[in-house]
């Protein structure tokens, strides 16, 4: 049950955000979640879309340095606590966590996570088995 996740490698300079923005807009490729990590020079830009594998061809056909990396995403309370029970299970099945960052739901009350995880089949049991809903790529592709 992972989602691909879009990882663009950004030059620090105006107008490029803007670029792959407007280049997945007039692609019919829509956005269900983004990260951006930057230093001085350039930025990775982490997105979760709707049509992955559209995207990947489209970027680089366009001269764009991008990869798919395989994450797993979660439903989660959307009330204080919510995060700390998930990342309690991870840490007691002796999952590391890379990165992750959250998007807001359509669903009143629960709030999505995504993980990158040194082994997504191990994080994503530990917490199926804790009770956390693990998401399916087309229930975050269909958002």
């Amino acid at each position: 049950m992972t989602i691909k996740q879009l990882s663009i490698f950004v030059e620090n300079r105006p107008g490029r955000l803007s670029a792959i923005t407007r280049l997945l807009g007039n692609n019919d490729i829509d956005i269900r979640a983004m990260s951006i990590a930057d230093t001085k020079d350039f930025g990775i830009l982490r997105l979760i879309v709707n049509h992955p594998d559209k995207a990947l061809k489209v970027l680089k056909e366009n001269n764009f340095s991008v990869t798919i990396t395989n994450v797993i995403a979660i439903g989660i309370e959307d009330a204080p606590g919510g995060l700390a029970g998930a990342m309690e299970t991870l840490y007691e099945n002796n999952v590391s966590v890379e990165y992750m960052y959250a998007f807001i739901s359509k669903t009143e009350n629960i709030a999505y996570v995504i993980f990158r995880v040194e082994n997504n089949e191990n994080a994503a049991e530990a917490l199926r088995e804790a009770g956390y809903k693990i998401l399916t790529a087309d229930e975050i592709y269909d958002m």
